[in-house]
């Protein structure tokens, strides 16, 4: 029988570390937001690396037909990644889309020997705390300083923070989200891919849940419209009869609009974010104006100039929320040496209301864009 070497045995404790530090890290990666709460994600563990992989099974293809949010969801998992393995003692080195011939591993991330990013450790506590919140804001503007803080932080993802201050330019995003919103309650097709994610059963652990949804009883003339996801009445939150557009705004973009470019962005999200909650505030994205392309257009011209709107959040205080739903880790990781949990039941429904003529709501291997679209992230 084969005996370790004197030399091999000091690389046995630093191994099992690593081993441990990666299925953390997983655990802390799972909890990211994603569009439509669809978790559209796997990780595949290795004895010194986890591979992050985009699920194209989970793609919205009628709100999302490129999948820039997906790619976004799973930048913001990447993020989480790298704050775990930092707060458990490893320097994280990162490889975004290191193989062209396999365009759905978006980013290998491998723990090595050297100091950890402290700064990015500091978030770890903080990820379980972190919701997507909807209720009526609350309180004063985000101070500038802060502001300031987070357009660092942003930029250090490779991505740009542009907070909507200008009286002008308020009115001008809230007046292009009713535009954006209009335009896509008209169509059948995105209604049913909403129900969709709105009516899922308990066990499958994805989608939008009632308790974090507005009710929608009756529509209040507020600036800038939230989406309606109580598909059944039942949304469990009051509808904010506020003015939307005198909370603070702040728009992401980014120089280019590759792949590459909505995975930072979505790194960049999480981060804001994870600051965001640090600090005791809330957010929560308010997307219709950059899902349209007519609306997104007019917004960059009117903000960002030569960046690429990619996502707007509205930022206040409001009270907590239960966390969202989850998928069965044995569903999302691949590779585990803990035991598995028991497999839930992955049945997909067909929304019963699908108009005749349109595409099946369920994801295609490569979908064709509608130009239109619609978000939420929890």
């Amino acid at each position: 029988m084969d005996h370790p070497t004197d030399a091999s045995r000091p690389h046995a404790p630093a191994a099992q570390a690593r081993a441990v530090a990666l299925e953390a890290a997983v655990d802390r990666a799972v909890r990211a937001p994603s569009v439509h709460n669809t978790q559209p994600w796997t990780f595949v563990l290795g004895p010194d690396r986890v591979e992050v992989r985009a699920d194209r099974t989970r793609q919205l293809t009628v709100i999302d037909p490129l999948g820039r949010e997906l790619v976004q969801s799973v930048g913001a998992a990447l993020f989480n990644l790298r704050v775990a393995l930092a707060a458990r003692g490893w320097a994280v080195a990162v490889n975004r889309f290191p193989r062209p011939d396999d365009p759905d591993l978006l980013a290998v991330v491998r723990a090595v020997a050297g100091a950890p990013d402290v700064s990015l450790a500091g978030y770890d506590q903080t990820i379980p705390r972190r919701r997507t919140n909807r209720r009526p804001l609350t309180g004063d503007p985000v101070p500038d300083e802060l502001l300031r803080e987070l357009a660092a932080l942003a930029a250090a993802e490779g991505t740009v923070l542009v907070p909507v201050l200008r009286q002008d330019h308020r009115h001008l995003v809230a007046r292009l989200t009713q535009q954006a919103d209009e335009l896509q309650n008209a169509d059948r097709a995105y209604r049913a891919e909403i129900r969709h994610w709105t009516t899922r059963p308990a066990e499958e652990g994805d989608g939008v849940p009632a308790s974090a949804v507005p009710r929608m009883e009756g529509r209040f003339p507020v600036d800038m419209p939230q989406r309606d996801f109580d598909t059944r009445g039942e949304g469990r939150l009051p509808e904010d009869p506020g003015d939307s557009a005198e909370r603070t705004l702040a728009l992401l973009a980014t120089r280019t609009d590759s792949p590459l470019d909505w995975l930072r962005c979505g790194e960049a999200l999480q981060h804001v974010l994870l600051e965001l909650t640090r600090r005791g505030w809330v957010a929560s994205p308010v997307t219709q104006a950059i899902e349209v392309p007519l609306t997104r257009t007019q917004l960059r011209a009117a903000l960002t100039w030569d960046a690429h709107p990619q996502v707007l959040l509205r930022i206040g205080h409001a009270d907590d929320l239960a966390a969202a739903p989850r998928r069965s880790r044995a569903d999302v990781v691949r590779n585990s040496t803990r035991l598995p949990e028991p497999r839930r039941t992955r049945a997909v429904p067909t929304p019963t209301s699908w108009p005749p003529g349109r595409r099946d709501p369920r994801p295609a291997p490569r979908p064709v864009s509608d130009g239109r679209g619609g978000t939420t992230w929890l």
